[in-house]
């Protein structure tokens, strides 16, 4: 599976200089940063929530986790990862567990780390498993320029 036209359509719309790099198929974060030589640091993982308001996506380094408490706090209301049939359902074109950090291209309210802006390159899955989707960090922070953002993961 190629990048959906959603995430393509919608970083086109954005006027983004981006990149596709392909990478042997893998289905984690840890395993996709190594077979790509990306640092986790630089790998912009996305982690579908769901709470009483609904669903957002919360997108941090690869090599962290979301700290839920935190995102709770940020939301004002208990929030949990949505399931797995959640993520596909809004995620409808991406393969099963490749969601993108480029949540708003869904319709999805976004929370970016902090940890990621101003880093020099980025990378996310495109919504498959064997491509990665790869910008200068200025032209992510440009994307995810309205994004509200904060620290809202922790080390795993």
């Amino acid at each position: 599976m190629a990048m959906p036209m959603t995430i393509r359509e919608y970083l086109r719309a954005c006027d983004i200089d981006f990149e596709e790099v392909t990478h042997p198929r893998e289905v984690t974060t840890s395993r996709i940063a190594q077979q790509a030589h990306v640092a986790g640091s630089q790998l912009a993982k996305a982690v579908m929530l769901h709470g009483d308001s609904g669903y957002h996506v919360a997108v941090v380094p690869s090599d962290c986790e979301a700290d839920l408490d935190k995102l709770s706090q940020l939301f004002n209301e208990r929030v949990d990862l949505a399931s797995e049939d959640e993520v596909m359902s809004r995620f409808n074109d991406c393969d099963p567990g490749a969601t993108t950090p480029v949540g708003q291209a869904y319709g999805l309210q976004v929370y970016l780390d902090d940890m990621l802006r101003h880093q020099p390159d980025i990378y996310f899955e495109a919504g498959d498993h064997e491509t990665l989707v790869h910008m200068s960090g200025s032209e992510f922070d440009r994307l995810m320029a309205e994004i509200p953002h904060g620290q809202i993961s922790r080390q795993r």
